[in-house]
């Protein structure tokens, strides 16, 4: 599922009203909470119903750290990369688009663009998947110096930050779309 038409995906929905959808309305719901991962909703929406914003996003977590491997990779792959090919190209979800811009990603100088894309291939290349990191709040700054410290880890420590940084991106969006 694509995200461009969910710019905030639940305004004002209420965790009682997202029990009451049946799984393919959830599904579209939360569209937009984990970038281009509907399953993450599918699994959650089996433990409805929800007490609060707060047991919701336990369950979609829950789902996500509880997956398979391979889906868990393909969730991190479904991340674009910081001030990449994608968001030069306008690509991204309107969620990443948003995101980006709030840490000034679109406003970076030739040379933070540069070591952007440097410390973006050096990641990709050690780990195999997409450096990422919840921006909101950051600075361009603070972006740069996280990729450099990260750069430098161990895959599965990596692998384990990337869904923590998932779930934190995750937190936010519900955060702001569930009443």
């Amino acid at each position: 599922m694509t995200s461009n038409a969910a710019a905030n995906p639940i305004p004002g929905r209420t965790t009682a009203e997202l029990s009451q959808l049946n799984q393919t309305e959830f599904i579209a719901a939360l569209d937009g909470i984990f970038e281009h991962s509907p399953w993450v909703a599918e699994r959650a929406w089996l433990h409805r119903p929800f007490a609060s914003r707060e047991a919701l996003l336990q369950s979609l977590l829950d789902a996500m750290l509880h997956a398979e491997r391979p889906l868990q990779l393909a969730l991190i792959c479904a991340h674009p990369e910081l001030a990449g090919k994608a968001a030069i190209r306008g690509e991204l979800t309107v969620e990443s688009t948003q995101e980006q811009a709030s840490a000034g990603l679109n406003a970076c100088t030739p040379e933070e663009y540069a070591e952007i894309q440097q410390l973006n291939a050096a990641y990709r290349e050690r780990f195999g998947f997409p450096f990422i990191v919840a921006v909101r709040g950051m600075s361009r700054g603070e972006i740069i110096a996280a990729m450099r410290l990260r750069v430098a880890r161990h895959a599965e420590e990596e692998f384990a930050e990337s869904l923590r940084q998932i779930g934190r991106i995750a937190s936010l969006r519900l955060e702001m779309a569930v009443a």
